[in-house]
């Protein structure tokens, strides 16, 4: 395994580099047999890197502890079901997933884009197989996953018991395709720059690939909070960690990008504002890397020791000299069609939304690096806590929030503020009620109260948008209500689309609120058949059971609970004892209802078996947040869901893959 691994890998980085400098060379010469050329190689360079994936794969269902990597990140007693998991649990494996991953989206990507991109499609080509190269000789060469060791052990080390869980098959990779995702609308921006073509060409293109990079850093930052939640034994799902904010902050920048982009899409604007958004993802997203893979600061979300900070430095600076260095010598050409007409405008609630996010994205960049600043500056590391990050951000969200409501009912062009005033009378008078009904049931926290506001105000606002357009299709078509929902949707799919990822985010704001400000926490000792109460709960413990393995022991607490004195169910609390590891792992037992989530985490159990040690919590609305991830997966499904064209005739000459146009700028 370990020379078809290595040679599969020497073939990619050869098939890479070839593929870069061909694209280079054919656009310049004019020469569309060489870029066609080009593309070929590109599409052989996820072949070759799938065969060291599968190579890597077999090697651990064999146990086959002659490579080190394999010997490191799993034993004997692991689980065939974590292969997976073990696969990239270390520094080696992950980047062998994410040059992957890279060659694949990049060849998808230089498969579909429109051939009317011309000349810009082999320099984004070029900029796709830069990046790819580099991540292939940094695993090839550096930390490579076919390393063998002098002496095969008889057994290996085993797999870190927090990534024991289901939540590591789905979160690590998303995260990890996520970041690297951001390549190819970055490169499809700086390939139009590099050609001379500064136009809109790219940009349906640019936001399919954008939209596609969010939905998975979305989905994956959701997964990694469920994940905290449910191991940690903390209670919490998200505490500002180097490691999720690394993806965090990409995702922010994505986001602005991709409602920045309509602007460009639909008036022409915001052309340097969208080339340095994606410039912006790509270095955040470069940061992430660097942060995940270089480990300069320690998190609790981080498993793979490195000493290639170095590397993914030197690379991040690159990225940022060589992006903004095109940037600006292409600035002169980058003049918007369009101009902004108006301060009350659709597309000056864009505008906002930009430097919100940014704002967000910049706050947390400076929490994150502070540690390593001070470190520099006075030889101590400094952290940034919880109370920074919660304090700046906080209110921005709650603008970020307030807008989603209002950005959406402004026109394009300019509105009047009567208008504005009318699209939001009655979700301004509906809000009003319910924070009233809010503050009468003894709400109290202004923080609270603005989130319930502004968050209530964004779903009647969408509930309103949607009830009006489903109205007014029955009564034009004659269909019946579900019917006309349906037809209204596919009528504008990226506006509804989008509705339906505010409703989400308005799902989790219910949840951070709920959970924020109103959980209820307990640490108590109970003997079998004692109980303790937290809020309308009480909780006895009934029983515990334990198994051992050769590199652990389990135990499984049983939970008898009650709630205002009637039985409700029965949850049960998980430990497992690492000694290998010096580890204590836990996962909570939770019962979860769309109100509330009672959570029990089973610390330690006492010498004498049987007394044990409990934390108990209750955190409201926190249902909502899990709910909030299908809903931003199907509303990016029907933002990204072509529509329906009718067919026209056309003549076309004949033409090969990857010609250039005669006239295209080089």
């Amino acid at each position: 395994m370990a020379d078809l691994g290595t040679s599969a890998m020497l073939i990619a980085l050869a098939l890479a580099v070839y593929s870069g400098v061909t694209s280079l060379v054919g656009v310049r010469t004019r020469n569309s047999a060489m870029v066609s050329s080009s593309m070929r190689a590109n599409y052989l360079t996820a072949f070759a890197l799938g065969i060291a994936v599968l190579a890597l794969v077999l090697a651990f269902l064999r146990n086959d502890f002659a490579l080190r990597y394999v010997a490191q990140h799993s034993n004997l007693a692991m689980p065939r079901i974590y292969t997976w998991v073990a696969f990239y649990a270390g520094n080696e494996g992950s980047l062998l997933y994410v040059a992957f991953a890279l060659a694949g989206m990049a060849a998808l990507a230089m498969y579909l884009v429109p051939r009317r991109m011309g000349s810009q499609r082999p320099y984004a080509n070029l900029v796709l197989m830069l990046i790819l190269s580099f991540f292939i000789a940094v695993n090839l060469f550096m930390a490579s996953p076919f390393a063998t060791l002098p002496v095969t052990p008889i057994d290996g080390v085993g797999i870190n018991p927090l990534l024991a869980h289901p939540g590591m098959f789905i979160h690590p990779p998303l995260i990890m395709v996520g970041l690297i995702a951001i390549a190819v609308p970055f490169a499809l921006g700086i390939g139009g720059l590099l050609s001379g073509r500064i136009d809109d060409e790219w940009v349906d293109a640019g936001r399919t690939w954008g939209l596609v990079a969010w939905v998975l850093l979305a989905i994956g930052l959701l997964l990694g909070a469920w994940w905290a939640y449910t191991i940690l034994g903390w209670g919490g799902y998200w505490a500002w960690d180097p490691v999720e904010n690394a993806a965090f902050m990409p995702w922010l920048a994505l986001t602005a990008f991709i409602h920045s982009i309509m602007v460009q899409k639909r008036r022409g604007m915001f052309r340097l504002w969208n080339i340095a958004l994606i410039n912006i993802s790509f270095i955040l997203g470069a940061f992430g890397i660097f942060i995940n893979r270089g480990g300069p600061v320690p998190s609790v979300h981080s498993f793979g020791a490195s000493t290639l900070g170095w590397v993914f430095l030197l690379f991040l600076g690159v990225v940022a000299f060589a992006s903004f260095g095109v940037f600006f010598y292409r600035f002169a050409l980058l003049r918007s069609t369009g101009s902004l007409e108006s301060a009350l405008s659709r597309e000056s609630a864009f505008l906002v939304n930009n430097l919100l996010f940014l704002g967000v994205a910049f706050v947390t960049l400076w929490g994150v690096v502070f540690p390593i600043i001070s470190e520099l500056v006075l030889g101590e590391t400094i952290t940034v806590g919880q109370p920074f990050y919660n304090s700046v951000n906080g209110p921005i969200f709650l603008a970020l929030i307030f807008l989603m409501a209002i950005g959406p009912v402004l026109p394009w062009r300019h509105a009047t503020w009567a208008s504005v005033r009318h699209a939001i009378l009655i979700p301004g008078i509906i809000t009003l009620f319910i924070t009233a009904a809010v503050v009468i049931i003894e709400v109290r926290n202004v923080a609270a109260i603005a989130g319930i506001a502004v968050s209530t105000l964004v779903a009647v606002q969408i509930a309103q948008e949607m009830i009006r357009g489903t109205l007014a299709r029955h009564r034009a078509t004659k269909s019946p209500y579900p019917l006309a929902f349906l037809q209204l949707v596919g009528s504008n799919r990226p506006r509804y689309g989008g509705y339906l990822v505010h409703l989400a985010v308005v799902m989790l704001a219910f949840g951070i609120v709920g959970s924020s400000f109103y959980s209820l926490e307990r640490d108590v000792i109970l003997s079998k058949g004692e109980s303790a109460d937290v809020g309308a709960y009480t909780v006895e413990f009934t029983d515990t059971t334990t198994t051992t393995f050769t590199d652990r022991t389990e135990r499984t607490a049983t939970m008898r609970v009650m709630k205002n004195g009637s039985f409700v169910g029965t949850v049960e609390a998980w430990h497992g004892v690492y000694p290998s590891f010096n580890m204590l792992s836990t996962r909570a037992g939770i019962r979860s209802t769309p109100v509330e989530d009672l959570y029990v985490i089973y610390s330690e159990l006492q010498p004498d078996g049987k007394t044990a040690a409990f934390r108990l919590l209750l955190n409201p609305m926190v249902w909502w947040m899990w709910l909030a991830g299908p809903f931003v997966i199907l509303g990016t499904v029907v933002a990204l869901w072509p529509a329906r064209q009718r067919a026209v005739a056309v003549v076309t000459s004949p033409s090969r893959e990857g010609a250039l146009p005669s006239g295209g700028a080089l």
